[in-house]
């Protein structure tokens, strides 16, 4: 078993112990964090990390300036238990609780994770989906002053993205994702605040780069790709960076409850998948067509979605 492996295999064995791995270079610079499986059953993170650090750990890899810290497991539970969450989603209610609330085990590991997000500059969190479709990143809101995500460091946070390989950029993920508490009767409170709103609440900025579908073994290498490309971006170590991104953005535009069992998708929509206007994307329970409101693509298509969630997005290129 290799040394990145059976880091896994420990991180799987003990769920009340959370490791990372810190290296601070003599030569200033700037600091990131990297997260792998905040999520349980999204892999390719923790493999990609475990990896890092033995090549950190044996001299491949060499910090060049800056400070790096690694955690493969963020979410040690649900990693054991190879589902999305432990008890719930760690990555909708990223907050650290209270003095004398009532803890569940996501809360736990959030008490724990959340200074160390503070202390770091620009967060990395890598994740994969349960389609088949292309990676992408993704970036949070446009600088605003606004009370949900006020945010000054929109273009640190678009270069970094840009500089991971992924063939695809995403932007206004929170926007859209309030419209869909809204249209399930929840107040866009602290649900849908993960590690990326979070970090940017602390002063930073954050990617999250999907890395292909959750089985699929390349997803490891997109993974350690954005990795290096992240490093080579800020400048923390010597390595081949990859293709930048140079098109357009897809901004998210608007989001599709599933609401019954019978609604169904028409076809085996992909993310990017294009649309236009008018366009039959599913079929409520009773024969009603769901259309496009405006010419663009899908996104997170989810065919098995529960009933009251998430069943598609739609977004259209940023000509901004």
């Amino acid at each position: 078993m290799s040394a990145g492996h059976d880091l896994l295999r420990r991180a799987a064995a003990n769920p009340e112990v959370l490791h990372w791995s810190s290296w601070t270079a003599l030569t200033p610079g700037p600091a990131l964090l990297v997260l792998g499986a905040v999520h349980g059953n999204e892999v390719c993170g923790a493999h990609a990390i475990a990896r890092a650090i033995d090549d950190l750990t044996h001299g491949r890899l060499v910090l060049s300036r800056g400070r790096l810290t690694l955690v493969p497991v963020a979410n040690p539970l649900a990693f054991k238990q190879n589902t999305r969450e432990g008890e719930r989603n760690l990555n909708r209610r990223f907050v650290p609780r209270p003095e004398g609330a009532v803890l569940d085990y996501e809360d736990r590991v959030t008490r724990q994770l959340a200074p160390l997000l503070a202390r770091h500059d620009a967060l990395l969190d890598l994740h994969s989906f349960h389609t088949p479709g292309e990676p992408f990143a993704m970036v949070g809101p446009r600088n605003n002053h606004g009370m949900r995500e006020p945010f000054a460091r929109a273009a640190e946070e678009m270069a970094l993205a840009r500089a991971l390989g992924a063939p695809q950029v995403v932007e206004g993920w929170l926007e859209v994702y309030d419209r869909a508490a809204r249209a399930r009767g929840e107040a866009p409170d602290e649900e849908g605040i993960g590690t990326n709103e979070y970090m940017r609440s602390q002063g930073g900025y954050a990617v999250t780069l999907e890395c292909g579908e959750h089985e699929d073994p390349q997803a490891i290498e997109v993974a350690s790709q954005a990795l290096c490309g992240a490093l080579a971006h800020l400048g923390l170590a010597h390595v081949p960076a990859p293709a930048r991104f140079g098109g357009p953005a897809a901004r998210l535009r608007d989001v599709v409850l599933r609401e019954a069992p019978g609604d169904r998708l028409v076809r085996d929509w992909l993310s990017f998948d294009p649309v236009q206007a008018g366009e039959v994307i599913g079929l409520r329970a009773d024969g009603m067509p769901v259309t496009a409101a405006r010419a663009g693509c899908v996104l997170f298509p989810h065919p098995e979605a529960e009933v009251g969630r998430e069943w598609f997005y739609l977004a259209e290129p940023d000509v901004a």
